[in-house]
Order: C-alpha cells, then structure tokens, then sequence
C-alpha cells in the first residue's frame, strides 16, 4: 500500500453503476481508503464496502447537514457537486435524530475506525439547526469516547464553537477532514491533538499553502473526499479515491520533499490516527 485516502464516499449512489471497477483501480493504485458514512444508512453501506475489500476500512456517524430536513444545492457545494451528482440541481436532507444505541454497534465493528463525520456546519445558519447540530455533536463525541475510536470532523464556517466543545467534551483525537481554515485555527487544531487533512483543492488553489508548509510533517494526512474536489489533472470529472496520488504529489511539492517520503509519512500517520494496519 502506497496511499492512503482518508475521506472518500465510495458508499454513494454516484459509484453505484461502476463500484466495483472504481475498487479494482484504488487496489490497482496501492490505495487504502477510509469510506465514509454521513447518515445510518450510508454508515452501513460504509462497512459493507470494508467487509468487501480489503483495502478499504470504515467511518460512521451523522454528518451535521443531516441532522434536520434541508435542502443542499450545488451553490453550496460548488461545481464539483454538479459532476459527481450527474447533473442534479440538489438534495433534500430527510433529518436524523443521531441515536448512540444504533450507532454504537457500528462503531464497535472491527474494521470501522472512526466516528464521523461529524461536527458542525453553520453554511444555512438557523438558531434551531445550530441547536440541534450542537446536540448531535455532543453525543457523537460523547459516544467516541466510551467506544475509544477517534473523531472524523466536518467543520464549515464554525471553527470557534467546534473548538470549544471539543475542548470540553472530546477525551479522544482524530482529523479535521477538508480542513479549510487558515494558519491560526490550524494550530488551535493542532495543539488540541487534531490531525488535518487535504483535498484535491491544493491542486488548483494556493489558498492552504500557508497551513501545509507550517503543519507538522506528521500532523497531515491526505483524502479526496470523492465523488468531490478532483484534484488537477482529472478537473471536470467525477473523483475517486485512485486520484488521492495527486493530493500527496500537491503536499510534497508545498513541503519541499519528495514523494516517496511523503507517501510514506501520511501512510504511517494514518496508520497512527486510525490505529489501523496498513
């Protein structure tokens, strides 16, 4: 294994003509995959995907855009959404109550190795939705810590309050997954034991620079967060997690290494993170 993709949604309907062929070339490519659940049932189709391969593990948990019924187009999530969607104009968020005794047997299957993603997501701030995400946040972090897995973070547009009720309630670590702040919240991160991980965004965006170059070697880790953000040369297409070399090629030429030292430090930071052998 060479790569490590840290955040990917192969569970999603936008693989669900080609899955199998996208699995054969991530295997192809020497690369692990973290597939990543955002509500129940994604959450079981996450592991049903890791029980299948064995270069893929599991996430599960309930993303913050899912905890109340919403409507999501792609003006909130960019182009990238158009590509991976097919062309859909959006989706509606159905609305989930996170419930722990659903969620904890998941979290304890052996080849599930993190909580999320989960966190906040202030982009359609509602007092009530931010209530309700607040609450779920909580119980997520709460249940992570009986369990003893780490923390899969989705952070939009609150990095203060994430702060603070990690800081609070959080006795476990884990990634702040597409991380999209600037150098100073990094480091709060950072220090809290959080790792950071990129996307295919350092491609074509100088914009995290900055926080690459100035975070701790063994402090980043790489994803693709597919069907999202292809990373160059493959703009225009949907993702998949084969292209997460890209991402690793982007973080060694921000670093100044090569990619062979690269790939080897974000594989064996993963492996720490997740307590995974990879």
């Amino acid at each position: 294994m060479k790569y490590f993709d840290a955040h990917t949604h192969t569970n999603f309907l936008a693989y669900e003509n080609d899955r199998d062929e996208v699995m054969k070339r991530t295997q192809e490519a020497g690369v692990g995959i973290n597939v990543v659940g955002t509500q129940l049932d994604t959450s079981k189709t996450a592991i049903e995907l890791a029980e299948k391969y064995d270069n893929a593990w599991a996430t599960v948990g309930l993303h913050p855009v899912h905890t109340s019924k919403s409507f999501h187009d792609a003006k909130e999530f960019g182009h990238s959404f158009a590509e991976a969607s097919k062309g859909k104009e959006g989706f509606m968020s159905r609305g989930e109550t996170f419930d722990a005794d659903a969620y904890e047997p998941l979290l304890r299957h052996p080849r599930v190795i993190a909580l999320g993603e989960c966190g906040l997501d202030y982009y359609r701030l509602e007092e009530e939705t931010k209530r309700i995400q607040q609450e779920a946040f909580v119980a997520q972090i709460e249940l992570a810590n009986n369990v003893g897995k780490p923390l899969m973070l989705h952070i939009r547009n609150a990095y203060e309050d994430a702060l603070a009720l990690l800081r609070e309630h959080a006795k476990v670590r884990g990634d702040v997954h597409f991380f999209a702040g600037d150098w100073e919240v990094a480091r709060k991160f950072l220090d809290l034991g959080f790792t950071l991980s990129f996307t295919g965004v350092l491609t074509f965006t100088e914009d995290y620079h900055e926080v690459v170059r100035n975070a701790p070697f063994d402090m980043i880790l790489s994803e693709t967060d597919a069907p999202y953000i292809t990373p160059t040369p493959y703009r225009g297409k949907r993702n998949e997690p084969a292209y997460v070399a890209e991402v690793v090629k982007a973080i060694a030429a921000i670093k100044g290494e090569t990619l062979e030292k690269t790939a080897s430090t974000l594989l064996e930071n993963a492996r720490r993170v997740f307590n995974v052998d990879l």
